[in-house]
């Protein structure tokens, strides 16, 4: 039990801090303009990687597209304006969090509709399966030379004697 304790002491120690794809040679003077454009760049989707922010991501597209955004802000770009910027070029498929428009109106839309129309044939299913055996024939009641037949066939068979 001490051993386990100690490997797990061990690992949690080893573990250091997560690592980053920003570069140092990427990370700006000024502290505050390094602060917005680590915002930003958590903003903004990799192209290559496609679930990764750029600020997460060590594909080159995402170093590059980094690289401009500090460029932008030093030359002197409001957030909004580094934004349109990049979706003007790259269009809303570079926000990690695209708005709701008429373009992006699916990509909004289609989870929840396809909870609402699970939801639907869930319970159009359950109301079927529940009529289905409403529905059934009910058991007859055995006969007389069946229960005959039945019972001898449970006295012939060894396993149901004690």
């Amino acid at each position: 039990m001490r051993t386990f304790g100690l490997a797990i002491a061990l690992l949690v120690l080893l573990q250091g801090p997560p690592l980053r794809a920003v570069q140092p040679d990427e990370i700006l003077p000024d502290a505050r303009l390094e602060e917005r454009a680590r915002n930003l760049s958590r903003e903004l989707r990799c192209m290559v990687c496609q679930n990764q922010s750029i600020d997460d991501s060590d594909a080159p597209l995402a170093r590059d597209l980094r690289l401009l955004v500090r460029e932008r802000l030093k030359e002197g770009d409001s957030d909004k304006q580094v934004l349109d910027f990049l979706t003007t070029r790259y269009g809303d498929f570079v926000l990690l969090n695209p708005p709701l428009n008429a373009k992006t109106f699916l990509l909004w839309i289609l989870p929840a509709g396809l909870l609402v129309v699970g939801g639907i044939v869930l319970v159009l299913a359950m109301r079927r399966g529940g009529a289905a055996q409403d529905s059934a024939v009910p058991a007859s009641p055995l006969t007389a030379e069946e229960e005959r037949k039945i019972a001898r066939l449970l006295d012939s068979d060894p396993r149901t004697k004690a």
